[in-house]
């Protein structure tokens, strides 16, 4: 029998960082944790995410290492859940970001849930997710990306049409200024031209008017619909509380997850 091998040492944070560019609704979760889990688990989500774009094996590394330390705060599911989205994970994905959203009872990983279930070959399921009770709670960002994902269902399936009427409305309708107008123009445009429809270069036209060109961007941890982290950073927490059990927002089971570990 070959011999036990211990886990790998917890990567190192980057100097500089700390944590404090979370929001404080990531720091309430981790008040759940003992004061020097907490400190090392946020400085490991905020380096998954300033690794996301240039390093994404540093990523996994930082995001696994905080869902280790703990496996029951939802911030910690959550970037793992999209860190292995970006990698194209989409089974693995999917399963952090069902369990990020059991934990908080939030609504607004569902789009990026919807296209994990199209990466996987399942658009019908994505239709499902987006017709849920839950999706009926998505606002602002988190809506648009839920009918961008929408439309590109309709289009697996094979249904055109269906992809245009989607977004025709929102993409008349949103302003210039909106940060996702970018996106939803050129959604709406990849829409159109799939259906053959002649209008499509005008709308992608609008969409690199605001330098949206289908290419992926640059994103820091301050960035993007899923992670809502602040420009000021708040105060580190005083000692935890006693942590409270998660409200599930989903019928099915919370499967087993890592216990937290204690900082070294």
């Amino acid at each position: 029998m070959a011999p036990k091998t211990g886990r790998l040492p917890d990567p190192a944070i980057p100097e500089g960082v700390t944590g404090q560019s979370l929001s404080q609704e990531v720091w309430d979760e981790l008040k759940t944790l003992s004061k020097d889990n907490m400190k090392a688990v946020a400085g490991h989500i905020e380096s998954a995410y300033l690794f996301l774009d240039e390093d994404l094996e540093a990523a996994v590394a930082h995001a696994e290492t905080a869902v280790r330390r703990a496996g029951r705060v939802a911030s910690a599911r959550e970037c793992l859940g999209i860190v292995r989205y970006s990698q194209g994970e989409w089974h693995e994905a999917l399963r952090e970001l069902r369990t990020a959203t059991r934990l908080s009872g939030q609504a607004h990983l569902l789009p990026m849930m919807a296209d994990c279930e199209r990466g996987l070959g399942r658009p019908e399921k994505a239709l499902e997710l987006a017709d849920s009770r839950e999706a009926a709670r998505l606002q602002g960002e988190a809506l648009v990306e839920m009918a961008i994902v929408l439309s590109g269902a309709h289009r697996d399936l094979g249904n055109p049409t269906r992809a245009v009427e989607i977004l025709a409305t929102p993409a008349a309708r949103i302003k210039k200024g909106n940060p996702e107008a970018g996106r939803l123009w050129f959604a709406h445009a990849e829409a159109l031209a799939d259906a053959g429809s002649p209008e499509a270069p005008e709308w992608y036209a609008k969409a690199a008017s605001v330098g949206e060109t289908g290419q992926p961007k640059d994103r820091g941890p301050q960035d993007g619909v899923f992670m809502d982290l602040e420009d000021g950073a708040p105060d580190l927490p005083p000692e935890p509380e006693a942590p409270t059990p998660a409200e599930s927002a989903s019928h099915d089971p919370l499967p087993e997850e890592p216990t937290e570990e204690p900082a070294p």
